[in-house]
């Protein structure tokens, strides 16, 4: 059986990848804005049908949701991740002030985190040796061994655009398949669509199948709908009951 490999390596493609900044994933917030973005319009399309009300609420409730929880969540976002980079900020301050202060203290915990690898003798006091000998190598290395945090911390805007880009770009499709794509059945059906796409895409970067990974985000997705469309249906039936 043959296997394709994902990069090449010769000494010269391995230095090559190795001298490249490592690559920070948005892959995380362009889902999670898109499955969002996906549900909140198609929750509005579901309940309104749901409560018989005009197509006309569809389109106001609609794009003022898509704007609002678009912005909503790419500022929820942008807080967020902004608050991990301010830790990691944090962190690195608090162990450069060690290193500063007690720098036998911190060479020990460098020689036991990495005794805990499996390294030993020699080799373990080399690499002691070697990490500590850069005090900006040896900090970012006990953020990140000893606190478990990225080595490298994302961009808050980067992510904040990423979630607002897929959140307005998947949650039009509802609204517009809906509006003039002839109703309910078009916008149900373009909706299941996106929902798969967007799982069988995530596929790319997991394990997973394609059909797999689609179908569980389809899944997810048109119970949230579904529910949305029973809560309007149940609050239409609860009014006419309220009003008979």
């Amino acid at each position: 059986m043959e296997f394709e490999l994902e990069h090449g390596h010769s000494r010269e493609a391995i230095r090559a990848r190795l001298a490249r900044d490592p690559g920070i994933s948005y892959l995380r917030d362009w889902i999670y804005g898109g499955i969002d973005g996906v549900v909140t319009t198609f929750a509005v399309v579901a309940s309104v049908v749901g409560a018989d009300l005009s197509s006309r609420i569809v389109l106001v409730l609609g794009l003022a949701n898509l704007v609002a929880d678009g912005f909503a969540m790419a500022a929820g976002n942008y807080s967020g991740t902004q608050a991990e980079r301010d830790d990691y900020d944090r962190l690195l301050a608090v162990e450069r002030k060690h290193i500063a202060i007690v720098p036998d203290g911190e060479r020990e915990e460098i020689r036991q985190i990495f005794g805990g690898k499996g390294f030993a003798g020699d080799n373990l006091e080399r690499i002691v040796d070697v990490i500590t000998a850069d005090e900006s190598r040896w900090a970012k290395t006990m953020v990140v061994e000893e606190y478990g945090l990225a080595p490298t911390p994302r961009s808050p805007a980067l992510a904040a655009l990423s979630t607002f880009a897929a959140f307005i770009a998947c949650g039009l499709v509802p609204l517009i398949t809906y509006l003039w794509g002839g109703g309910l059945i078009p916008c149900v059906v373009a909706t299941g669509l996106v929902f798969f796409s967007i799982g069988a895409i995530k596929s790319r970067w997991s394990l997973t199948n394609w059909w797999r990974s689609g179908l569980g985000t389809f899944g997810i997705g048109m119970f949230a709908a579904a529910l949305a469309f029973w809560v309007g249906f149940g609050l239409k039936t609860l009014f006419n009951l309220s009003a008979g």
